[in-house]
């Protein structure tokens, strides 16, 4: 009897021990999705979107004018991709009617984030042949602030107080998309044209030696000369902002799939390889790399502002699990185009990993926790004190959109 106990207790914890399956995970998320996005969704009113938490736990929300309203639609596409309910299917249509006035929105470089990941995914996944007429304002309106001295379209618009006069960031690599797909959609070559330069234009200016990314350059919009390179949401200007690296490898990734261009590809496969040698043992960026670098090697004889660098109270550094939602997803369509099999297997071991963290316990949120969002833990703006250690509508998109590349449906 007590042998029979014991092979009894060794096959539980075998079978306990054993690995949730990449399937299992992602029935698993998809089932706290629905849920979630639901909560989320009955909480709103006929104006507003899902913007994050208030310090008391409160929901915070927005208008269709904040850069990023397209999420939650997205994310509600993103369910719908995976479930077939058309509760969502639904619910992504109300969501997107909604925010339906960022197409012709003409002072933000944003409209990517906001059209295409709300009308584009209800075109591509819903089916929606009307919202094209929404994808091409939003592009012909992006594409409007393009400088061709630059070769960029201008990101933020013109500020004194920064002596800025042309900024681009990185971030834009991410709007680039819309321009590609409604110029393929519409048969108008210029808006790939711009895409495409202002992806070269990046590629020369963004880039250090190794492949990490300033945040902002600034150019004289008549010259089109560099004026300075900085940073905003980093650090300090030399450090390596995780986000903003993850911006620059999901767009280059983008790029490369859409456009076909070996540039783009090798230029994401050199990002994707600094990426994977820096990142932390689970995956999960901390919200800076030079930052947590300085925190985590520092002797306490070591003086500097343990906080600004992102240091906690009880000794952590602060994470952004945003970034490693964005980098899961660039990975795992990285993977499937690079030709270096090696370098594929890595880029799909490292989204794993990546996804199976976001999936876990520290990261995604049980059902009906976090006002109905997803994934706890990001970092939006911490020298501000903006949206730091919450969570964030675009992380779950991207962490929904990862699940879904990784198991072969999107």
């Amino acid at each position: 009897m007590k042998r029979i106990a014991l092979i009894f207790a060794l096959v539980l914890a075998a079978a306990c021990s054993r690995q949730e399956s990449m399937e299992q995970l992602a029935a698993r998320v998809f089932d706290v999705a629905g849920r979630q996005v639901q909560i989320l969704a009955a909480a709103l009113d006929s104006t507003q979107v899902p913007r994050t938490l208030n310090p008391d736990g409160s929901l915070r929300t927005s208008d269709y004018k904040w850069w990023c309203s397209g999420f939650f639609p997205g994310t509600l596409w993103y369910v719908y991709a995976y479930t077939g309910d058309s509760r969502f299917y639904d619910l992504a249509v109300a969501e997107c009617a909604k925010i339906d006035g960022v197409q012709y929105i003409t002072d933000g470089h944003d409209v990517g984030f906001m059209a295409n990941c709300s009308f584009g995914n209800g075109l591509r996944i819903g089916g929606i042949e009307e919202y094209a007429r929404p994808l091409a304002n939003a592009a012909h309106n992006l594409a409007a602030r393009f400088n061709p001295a630059v070769g960029c379209t201008l990101s933020w618009n013109p500020r004194k107080d920064k002596d800025w006069l042309f900024p681009v960031i990185i971030d834009n690599m991410m709007n680039l998309e819309i321009l590609v797909r409604v110029a393929e959609m519409t048969g108008e070559p210029e808006l790939l044209e711009i895409a495409r330069s202002h992806a070269n234009t990046t590629m020369r200016n963004h880039f250090r030696s190794d492949y990490t990314t300033w945040h902002v350059v600034d150019y004289d919009p008549q010259t089109g000369a560099v004026r300075r390179k900085q940073t905003h949401q980093g650090y300090e200007d030399g450090s390596t902002w995780a986000r903003g690296e993850a911006w620059a490898l999901y767009g280059y990734t983008m790029m490369a799939e859409l456009t076909g261009d070996p540039e783009y590809l090798a230029q994401a496969e050199h990002i994707g390889r600094w990426t994977i040698d820096n990142l932390p043992e689970d995956g999960v960026q901390y919200w800076d790399y030079d930052a947590a670098r300085l925190l985590l090697e520092a002797s306490d004889s070591v003086s500097f502002d343990r906080a600004w660098a992102g240091g906690k109270p009880d000794g952590s550094i602060q994470r952004d699990a945003s970034s490693a939602a964005i980098t899961a997803s660039a990975f795992v369509r990285l993977g499937q185009l690079t030709k270096d099999q090696s370098f594929a297997e890595e880029c799909r071991a490292v989204a794993e990993k990546q996804i199976r963290a976001l999936a876990g316990p520290e990261y995604l949120a049980e059902p009906g926790e976090m006002q109905g969002f997803l994934i706890r833990h990001c970092t939006g703006f911490l020298h501000s004190d903006s949206e730091v250690d919450v969570p964030l509508t675009y992380a779950d998109y991207y962490f929904l959109e990862a699940v879904l590349r990784y198991i072969g449906l999107l």
